[in-house]
């Protein structure tokens, strides 16, 4: 199951990252940790989404790491 989550978060920081980039194309992987540094994307409905969906894939992870972790 840890490897699901982390193929699927890595799925979903490459499309955030490609949709930057079709945005501001010389964003870089660390510029789009902090969006608001960059009023056109933190302003964006769509970028918004995805990296929403990104922080709901980490938030899962975190939580069934938690559980897992707690039951052994």
């Amino acid at each position: 199951m840890e490897a699901l989550f982390e193929e699927l978060i890595d799925q979903q920081e490459e499309k955030v990252y490609r949709f930057a980039q079709k945005i501001i194309p010389h964003i870089t992987r660390e510029d789009i940790l902090q969006p608001n540094d960059f009023p056109v994307l933190e302003n964006h409905p769509l970028f918004r989404y995805e990296e929403g969906i990104l922080e709901g894939l980490r938030t899962a992870q975190m939580a069934y790491l938690a559980i897992d972790k707690n039951s052994h």
